[in-house]
């Protein structure tokens, strides 16, 4: 599960860097660049919650073992 979690995180931070690409910065909210905002933000949340569920296991392993 650590392996599909990291290729997940991994793909997701790929989806921010080409959506950063997308942006025009002199139309931020116009366009094709607000799709881009939009991707850049579910790609960070799906980011933070795999980092979550990361957690959740950990500690979930912990307290097992005791």
């Amino acid at each position: 599960m650590k392996i599909f979690t990291s290729i997940l995180v991994v793909l997701a931070l790929g989806l921010i860097i080409f959506n950063i690409t997308l942006l025009d910065f002199d139309h931020l909210f116009e366009g094709n660049s607000i799709v881009a905002l939009i991707g850049i933000a579910a790609s960070f949340c799906a980011v933070f919650i795999l980092l979550i569920f990361r957690m959740s296991k950990l500690i979930e392993e912990k307290t097992k073992n005791q």
